[in-house]
């Protein structure tokens, strides 16, 4: 099923400058690997091996999918995935 991918501007330099990529995706994890299928570059920003970079915070809607099932939760058609990557900095 078709979802959106919201792209932060600090990725998009990896996503020919899209905000919002559609991909096919039964799940949060499926959606995000077939973002980085479809840009290979992306890959090693979203990922460490095979799991998630842990600075990398993914909403549905405006809920953090860590409070839901993880990369394992399901997704409506037509869903709106986020992806924040955590900054780090300041005084």
């Amino acid at each position: 099923m078709a979802v959106i991918v919201q792209i932060p501007t600090a990725l998009r330099s990896f996503t020919e400058r899209k905000a919002e990529v559609e991909v096919e995706g039964q799940t949060v994890g499926d959606a995000i690997k077939a973002l980085a299928d479809l840009y290979p570059d992306l890959r090693q920003h979203l990922y460490l091996g095979e799991d998630l970079r842990s600075f990398i915070n993914v909403f549905v809607g405006e809920t953090n999918i860590k409070k839901l099932d993880g990369l394992g939760t399901k997704l409506p058609e037509g869903a709106a995935i986020m992806l924040v990557p955590a900054i780090a900095g300041g005084r």
